[in-house]
């Protein structure tokens, strides 16, 4: 499996070495290029300083009197030379040479064209018939001194402008990912249940069809879902009313019987009838949990809301008498959730609390600031026990009479509505027991 990266790294890093070789590799080619001409400028300067000085020369040895011999041409000022030159005849003898020449840097005997040693340029003319030759030398160093100079002024401003290039590269990359950022963000943002349509304008071309399918695929989920709720809901409240009726014929008919087996029987057909109609019950609470809606666009206080389901307990149950709860302060409760779906949500964990935990036990209710806490007397659990407590009809080892939905109707409710629903097992500051934690989200 590969492991994820950076696309904005990878486009920076990599746009920015890009243009770094790039700028390097066309630096080394002007620098070639710079170098070639400068060799056919200074070459073409040897050619034209030799045959300027030649025809100077050939007019200054013939009008000289007398037996040809070496002259040297002194400065008008002291200077350094970068082209020396001489004067000789075709036998090699020197007639005349520049202050600076010298005669080791020329060759034996003199020719025309040019040449190259390990450190000079050279140049030859001839004239006169080929009687006078002159040579006119540069010195290598110079010229790679002159190229040198010239791929500097080339460089310095590259590694100058390096560093603003890496940056600019750097901020249009970041620039031009935030549509993609954007898009991540709406994505990760979403609670499980919210299946509402990603914005896709405004986004580039490469990456607006990914929204467009993100989209199509959540428009398929969200028909497949409804259908699948719809089902859940329309099924059991269907089954409402006839399995209400069976119940109160069971019933008509438990009263009229004697007590004998065929009593019993019917007995057992009035608990089975009861325990379909708590499943169908829990189903429509399944249906509601899992279809959205849980999250409202104003807080409200849900104190009073818990108030009502305690005290509901405590009137219409037996062991709603177990219940310790103290009724929460105004602004105790404050979430923007909706209320039938926070009812829904501690209903359940209360029924959960007081069906596993020891008979005439207590069941603590306590409150903080955006927190419930439901604790329950019992054996600790599990860590695997724990964690598969919210799939459906997960029951466990426990023997005592449920449905197995109503801890995933909680975890639903609290999944859609960014609620915190955490289990533990022991209590906490206990030895044992079980204990509900329900953070509400913020305001």
């Amino acid at each position: 499996m590969r492991k994820p990266y950076s696309l904005r790294k990878r486009l920076s890093y990599g746009l920015a070495l890009g243009i770094a070789f790039m700028w390097l590799a066309a630096v080394l080619i002007s620098s070639l290029i710079v170098r070639h001409e400068l060799d056919e400028a200074f070459d073409s300067a040897l050619q034209e300083t030799a045959q300027r000085l030649l025809s100077l020369a050939v007019v200054e040895i013939m009008d000289h009197e007398g037996a040809l011999s070496e002259r040297r041409i002194s400065p008008v000022r002291p200077h350094d030379e970068f082209v020396t030159y001489v004067v000789r005849d075709q036998f090699g003898n020197i007639l005349l040479h520049s202050h600076d020449a010298d005669r080791s840097v020329f060759p034996t005997k003199p020719r025309s064209g040019f040449s190259s040693t390990a450190t000079h340029r050279i140049y030859g003319e001839a004239a006169v018939s080929d009687s006078i030759f002159i040579e006119v030398a540069e010195p290598l160093t110079h010229r790679r001194q002159a190229a040198m100079e010239s791929t500097l002024s080339m460089v310095v401003p590259l590694v100058l402008f390096l560093p603003f290039s890496v940056v600019g590269v750097w901020w249009l990359v970041r620039h031009s990912m935030q549509p993609v950022i954007g898009l991540s963000t709406q994505i990760e943002a979403r609670s499980a249940g919210d299946l509402s349509p990603v914005t896709s304008a405004a986004l580039p071309d490469e990456i607006g069809p990914i929204a467009i399918a993100v989209n199509n695929l959540m428009e398929r989920l969200q028909r497949s879902l409804e259908a699948e709720r719809s089902f859940t809901a329309n099924s059991a409240h269907e089954l409402r009313t006839p399995i209400a009726g069976a119940l109160a014929q069971t019933q008509r008919l438990i009263s009229s019987l004697p007590e004998n087996d065929l009593r019993t029987r019917a007995q057992g057909i009035e608990a089975s009838l009861q325990r379909l109609a708590r499943i169908s019950e829990k189903l429509m609470q399944l249906a509601r949990a899992e279809g959205g809606g849980i999250i409202v666009e104003k807080a409200i206080d849900l104190g009073p809301v818990l108030d009502a389901i305690v005290d509901e307990f405590r009137r219409h149950t037996q062991s709603g008498a177990r219940l310790r709860y103290t009724p929460a302060e105004a602004g105790t409760l404050v979430a923007r959730i909706d209320a039938d779906a926070f009812a829904i949500l501690m209903r359940n964990l209360i029924e959960n609390a007081l069906k596993h935990s020891p008979a005439k036990s207590r069941v603590d209710i306590e409150l903080l600031p955006g927190q419930v806490r439901v604790i329950n007397v019992g054996p600790v659990l599990a860590p695997e026990t724990l964690g598969s407590m919210t799939k459906p009809f997960k029951r466990g080892s426990s023997k005592a009479d449920g449905s197995g939905l109503g801890l995933a109707i909680a975890a639903a409710i609290a999944t859609n509505g960014n609620i915190g629903l955490n289990f533990q097992s022991p209590a906490s500051d206990r030895q044992d027991g079980f204990e509900s934690i329900v953070n509400l989200p913020l305001k």
